[in-house]
C-alpha cells in the first residue's frame, strides 16, 4: 500500500480559543448599536416592561374579582403620569394625594430660591442667602464703606451730590436727562424747565419725621437671638437672614451662594463651603417651608431642578451629586429655564426673555426644545435698576443721605422704592412726591417725604443704556474657585455655549487672537471657540478645515498617508521637507485645541453686557436661521418673565424699541406677558411642575441605582438636550 500513513487523532495542539482573522474587505461591529447594550436604556426599557407587567396583573385581577355580566371600563393611558414615589413602589395613589404629591420642583435664582412641590399651585419664594456668624457684618468690611461708592475730598469728608459717583455717571446721568425731555416733546408732552430745581429744592430742606416704635403698625419683627452669643446659632437662612440686626451679638454676615447667575466665588475662600451654603439653604426650605422636617423621608420624593440655558457642566455634576447623594432623593431630573418657561405659559413657539435680579437670559424655543445657538446670558438685572435709582435719587439731593445697600434694612428699602415708584411710561414722568418708612433695629421708625421727577424711568432705561450700571466687580472673583469643565480625551474646554453668545462677545470684547494668527473676526470666531453650542457634539466641519487647509491636496480620508522614509522618493524642489501627514494632523489638532483654549479664556474676561433690544433681537436672528416665517413668529410670541420685568409700562416700551431697530418688521413684533393673569417670577418654576407631571419625562429621571454605576456620564443620555 503506497502512501503515507495518517498518524493524527483528531485533537487540537491547544485548547485555548482560536479567533479567526478578521474579513478586512468587510467587517462589522454591534458595540453600543443596540439599546440593550447601554446600561441607561436597559434599566428604562426593564422598568417599562415591570410597569406593562403590573398593570396587566392589575387588569387580570379586576376581570376576576368583578361581576361576569359587568364590562370592564378601559385602561386609559393618561399624559399625566402617577406619583413618582408611588410607581417606585408599585402601587397606586390614594384619593387625597394629588399629582406630584411627591415631586419637588426647585428653581434657584440669584436672589430668590422658589421651591414647591409639584402638586402646589405656586411656589414658596426664599430669599436666597444664608447668614453666619462672622467677625464682622457685611456693612462694617472694608472699612465701613458704603454702596454705592462715594466719592471723598482729601480730606475724607463726602463731596457735593453732583460729584457722589464721579464725572462719567454725572455726564451719562445728564444726557440721559436731555435726552428723554427731547423725545417727550416730539410726543407732546409738556416739559416744565425748572423740573430738577423743584425736586432738588424741596429734598435739601425737608426733614425726616420720627414715630415711635409703638405708634407704628406695619413694625418689623426681626430676628431674635439667645441672649447669651454661645447659644447663637451658627446660621440663618432666607427672611430670617435678612432681619438679624446689623449690630446684633454675635455679629452674622450674609452671604449669598449665586450671583448673577453665576456660583458666587468672589466671597468666598473655598469651593466646598460655597457648596456648602447653597444646599444648606435648599435643605432648610424643603424642612420648613414644604414641611419635610426629617430626610429619611426624602428618599420617597423625586427632583425635578431647574438650570440655566446657558449652564456650566460642572454646576450641573454638582448639585446632581448633591441631590442624590446629600439629599437621597429617588431620582433627579433637569429642565433648562427657556424650556420650563414655555411649559409653564404652554406656548410651544416662543422667544422667552427672563429678565432677573442680577442677569437676563433669553432663548428661543420651537417644539419642546430650545435652539441652542440663540442663548444669551446678560450680567443685569433688577438688582442694577435698585442701584441705579438710589444714585440717581442721591444726585438730586435725596433726604435719606446716609443710605447703604450693605446695610440690610437698607436693602429692604431700596427694592421696595424700586417697586413702587419707578416706570416706563412717560406720560406719568411729571414732579411727584412721594413718601417712605425707614424701619432699623432698635430705632425709631423715621418717615421721609421726597420728590421725583425723572430718576423713575431713566434707572429702569438702564436696560437700553446698560453703561449706566456699576458694572467694575461683576467678574472680580471669576474662576478663582470654580474650574471651567475639559473633554475627557481632547483637554479642551467643553461649557455650552452658543453663536449668539459668541456674538456678542465679539461685539463688546476685543478681537480673539490665536498663537501667531491675525485676530478672529465675525464668522471665524465660531469655528474657534464657539463651533458648537454642547461642545460634546463638535460639528465635524471644522476640524475638518483645518486639517484640508494643511494639504490642498484632494485625499478621502482625513486620516494621512504615513511619512516617507529617509531612503524614499526625494521631495520635488530637492528640499528633504517631508509631506503633511500623521504630524500634520497632530499639529492641526493641537493648533485646533490651543485655540478652544484662547477662546474659553476671553470668554470669561468679557462681561456680557448689550443693551437689551439689540440682545433680543440678536437672539431672535440665531434662532431663527435666516427664515423669515420663523423670524416673524419669534417676533410675534415674545414673552417677558421675571421679577425685573415688573416695571409699569415695560413692554410698551421695549416694543417701541424694537420697532425702531427693527421697522420692516414692525407690524410683527409683540410682546406679551404669562396668561392666565400668572405672576411672572413663577412661570419657570411653574413649567417645571408641569415638566414633572408628564410621562414623558420617564426618559430624563436619573435613579440612584444608574448613578451609582455610571455617575454624571449618564447625563448625555438623559438630558432632553444635547448634553
Amino acid at each position: 500500500m503506497a502512501g503515507l500513513e495518517r498518524t493524527d487523532n483528531d485533537m487540537d495542539l491547544t485548547t485555548w480559543p482560536q479567533v479567526n482573522m478578521i474579513n478586512q474587505k468587510n467587517y462589522y461591529t454591534e458595540y453600543l448599536k443596540r439599546d440593550d447594550q447601554i446600561l441607561v436604556l436597559r434599566l428604562q426599557n426593564e422598568e417599562n416592561r415591570n410597569r406593562m407587567t403590573q398593570e396587566a396583573r392589575d387588569r387580570d385581577r379586576d376581570l376576576a374579582h368583578s361581576n361576569r355580566n359587568e364590562v370592564p371600563l378601559p385602561n386609559v393611558n393618561i399624559e399625566i403620569e402617577d406619583d413618582a414615589g408611588a410607581e417606585d413602589n408599585g402601587g397606586t395613589l390614594s384619593g387625597q394625594d394629588a399629582l406630584g404629591s411627591k415631586i419637588i420642583v426647585i428653581h434657584p435664582g440669584s436672589q430668590n430660591l422658589r421651591i414647591g412641590l409639584a402638586s402646589d399651585a405656586l411656589p414658596k419664594s426664599i430669599p436666597m442667602v444664608i447668614a453666619r456668624r462672622w467677625d464682622e457684618s457685611e456693612c462694617e468690611e472694608d472699612g465701613g464703606e458704603p454702596k454705592p461708592k462715594r466719592s471723598k475730598r482729601e480730606d475724607g469728608s463726602v463731596t457735593e451730590p453732583e460729584k457722589l459717583f464721579g464725572d462719567e455717571f454725572a455726564s451719562q446721568y445728564t444726557a440721559m436727562s436731555a435726552d428723554l425731555k427731547v423725545h417727550m416733546r416730539q410726543n407732546k408732552r409738556r416739559v416744565l424747565p425748572n423740573s430738577k430745581e423743584l425736586v432738588v429744592n424741596y429734598n435739601r430742606r425737608i426733614p425726616a419725621e420720627t414715630i415711635s416704635e409703638h405708634n407704628d403698625p406695619l413694625r418689623i419683627d426681626w430676628t431674635e437671638l439667645p441672649p447669651n452669643p454661645r447659644k447663637a446659632p451658627g446660621f440663618f437662612t432666607g427672611h430670617a437672614a435678612l432681619r438679624i440686626p446689623d449690630q446684633s451679638q454675635p455679629r452674622y454676615k450674609l452671604f449669598w451662594p449665586m450671583r448673577h447667575g453665576w456660583l458666587n466665588e468672589h466671597d468666598y475662600s473655598s469651593k466646598s463651603r460655597l457648596l456648602e451654603d447653597f444646599s444648606a439653604i435648599i435643605e432648610q426650605a424643603i424642612m420648613f417651608q414644604l414641611g419635610l422636617p426629617r430626610r429619611k423621608h426624602w428618599g420617597q420624593y423625586g427632583c425635578v431642578f431647574i438650570i440655566p440655558d446657558l449652564y456650566e457642566r460642572l454646576y450641573v455634576t454638582s448639585i446632581l451629586e448633591m441631590l442624590l447623594r446629600d439629599f437621597g432623593f429617588a431620582r433627579v431630573c433637569f429642565i433648562q429655564e427657556s424650556l420650563a418657561a414655555s411649559f409653564g405659559a404652554g406656548y410651544s413657539s416662543t422667544c422667552i426673555v427672563d429678565v432677573g435680579a442680577q442677569k437676563t437670559s433669553m432663548c428661543c424655543v420651537e417644539e419642546g426644545m430650545c435652539i441652542e445657538n440663540s442663548r444669551i446670558n446678560l450680567k443685569y438685572g433688577g438688582a442694577d435698576v435698585s442701584e441705579t435709582f438710589v444714585k440717581m435719587m442721591l444726585f438730586d439731593h435725596f433726604p435719606y443721605a446716609d443710605i447703604n445697600l450693605k446695610r440690610r434694612y437698607d436693602f429692604l428699602v431700596a427694592e421696595e422704592l424700586k417697586q413702587k415708584f419707578c416706570t416706563m411710561n412717560e406720560a406719568e414722568i411729571s414732579v411727584q412726591l412721594y413718601e417712605f418708612h425707614l424701619r432699623a433695629s432698635g430705632q425709631d421708625t423715621r418717615k421721609y417725604m421726597f420728590k421725583t421727577y425723572d430718576e423713575v424711568i431713566l434707572a429702569p432705561m438702564g436696560y437700553i443704556q446698560p453703561s449706566i450700571f456699576d458694572n467694575s466687580e461683576k467678574l472680580k472673583g471669576r474662576r478663582k474657585l470654580i474650574d471651567r469643565s475639559y473633554d475627557l480625551y481632547d483637554s479642551t474646554p467643553n461649557d455650552p455655549v452658543s453663536v449668539a453668545q459668541a456674538a456678542i462677545c465679539q461685539e463688546i470684547g476685543p478681537p480673539l487672537k490665536t498663537n501667531g494668527a491675525p485676530p478672529i473676526s465675525g464668522g471665524d470666531a465660531g469655528n474657534a471657540g464657539y463651533t458648537a453650542s454642547t461642545p460634546s457634539r463638535q460639528q465635524p466641519l471644522a476640524l475638518h478645515n483645518r486639517l484640508n487647509e494643511l494639504d490642498t491636496t484632494p485625499r478621502s480620508s482625513i486620516a494621512g498617508s504615513p511619512a516617507p522614509e529617509a531612503n524614499g522618493t526625494p521631495q520635488p524642489g530637492g528640499s528633504s521637507t517631508p509631506a503633511q501627514g500623521a504630524n500634520g494632523i497632530s499639529s492641526a489638532l493641537a493648533s485646533f485645541n490651543n485655540d478652544k483654549n484662547i477662546a474659553a479664556q476671553e470668554r470669561d474676561r468679557i462681561l456680557p453686557i448689550l443693551p437689551l433690544d439689540n440682545a433680543v433681537l440678536t437672539c431672535i436672528a440665531h434662532g431663527a436661521r435666516d427664515d423669515e416665517r420663523k423670524m416673524r413668529d419669534f417676533l410675534g410670541g415674545i414673552m417677558i418673565i421675571g421679577g425685573g420685568s415688573q416695571i409699569p409700562g415695560f413692554h410698551t416700551f421695549l416694543e417701541e424699541r424694537m420697532r425702531e431697530l427693527r421697522p420692516a418688521f414692525a407690524k410683527d413684533i409683540m410682546i406679551g406677558s404669562p396668561p392666565r393673569e400668572l405672576d411672572p417670577q413663577v412661570v419657570v418654576w411653574k413649567g417645571g411642575s408641569v415638566f414633572g407631571k408628564l410621562r414623558g419625562t420617564n426618559d430624563s429621571w436619573i435613579g440612584q441605582t444608574e448613578y451609582d454605576r455610571l455617575g454624571s456620564r449618564l447625563l448625555a443620555y438623559k438630558c432632553m438636550w444635547a448634553w
